[in-house]
């Protein structure tokens, strides 16, 4: 510890302390220190009654005498000042940490509703293109805690109109997952990596058909795959991923991702692809379920 800090630190010590002296003997301190300058100024007055030679050893007396009982005073009413400052600056401290403590809350909140308008605003945009969506707006409230699992539970249910399968999309139409459990106020969404999902899609520019497939380790790295290809199928890096629309599942023509990685074999048939989702499930906080669509087959 440096000099100074240990120098600060008996200070506050001895601060404290004498607080609560004052605060317990306060009073009594006070009457005697009155009583001192009390019966000081009667002296220094009775000497001014003197004649003579008196008079100026009264005056050489006096002015010191009477600049202690001064300074005493002062010096009392200066910790009292001290002290009462020091209440009122702890008092005002604690307010002010209570004041910024509701000015982040109420700038945090604001700044979420901001987020939330973006959202929506880019939503209706994407939903005028597809008016064939029943959309249903909800937060995400919790997520699953297991490592084997990708899912997490919203705020939403049966109530809203929710119901078991329905496809749950970000405000662009990228695809986040499915309603796999469901109550009358919150369902639980299995994400598009879980190890689970199943999903019909279609790759590449020629639109090859393939099956959207959850692997354990890719799930980790939020990555997910495209197998089962049609027969002779071609893709390549950087290749679109949309639903397919197949089963009546999903809507057709939601997009799922890009393809990151090729898999081949030693003859060169390719045997999957690695998908990277176009959405980002870990920085999710808000998603959109379609509770109807056209089933296009």
């Amino acid at each position: 510890m440096r000099p100074w800090e240990t120098f600060e630190t008996v200070g506050c010590e001895l601060a404290l302390k004498l607080k609560q002296y004052v605060s317990k003997y306060g009073v009594r301190l006070a009457i005697v220190i009155v009583i001192v300058a009390l019966i000081t100024l009667a002296v220094t007055n009775v000497l001014n009654g003197r004649a003579g030679l008196l008079k100026n050893a009264d005056g050489a007396l006096k002015s010191p005498v009477q600049k202690a009982a001064t300074a005493l005073l002062d010096w009392v009413e200066g910790i009292y000042g001290y002290l009462y400052e020091y209440d009122r600056l702890v008092e005002e401290n604690e307010h002010l940490r209570a004041e910024n403590a509701e000015l982040r809350e109420a700038n945090r909140n604001y700044s979420e509703l901001e987020a939330e308008n973006e959202r929506l605003r880019t939503l209706f945009g994407w939903a005028q293109k597809r008016t064939d969506l029943v959309l249903e707006s909800a937060k995400i409230v919790a997520w699953d805690a297991s490592n084997y699992t990708s899912a997490f539970t919203i705020g939403k249910g049966e109530r809203s109109g929710i119901a078991l399968g329905d496809c749950v999309v970000t405000e662009y139409g990228a695809l986040v997952g499915q309603v796999i459990e469901l109550g009358s106020d919150w369902a639980t969404i299995r994400t598009i990596i879980d190890v689970d999902m199943d999903v019909g899609a279609l790759v590449g520019e020629d639109r090859y058909a393939g099956v959207i497939t959850g692997e354990f380790s890719l799930m980790k790295q939020g990555l997910t795959r495209i197998t089962y290809l049609s027969s002779g199928a071609h893709i390549f890096q950087r290749d679109e991923v949309l639903t397919s629309g197949k089963g009546g599942s999903f809507p057709a023509g939601l997009l799922i991702g890009e393809v990151s990685t090729v898999m081949t074999e030693s003859g060169g048939q390719v045997t999957y692809g690695i998908v990277t989702p176009t959405c980002d499930v870990s920085r999710l906080s808000q998603v959109f379920i379609i509770k109807d669509f056209e089933i296009v087959e």
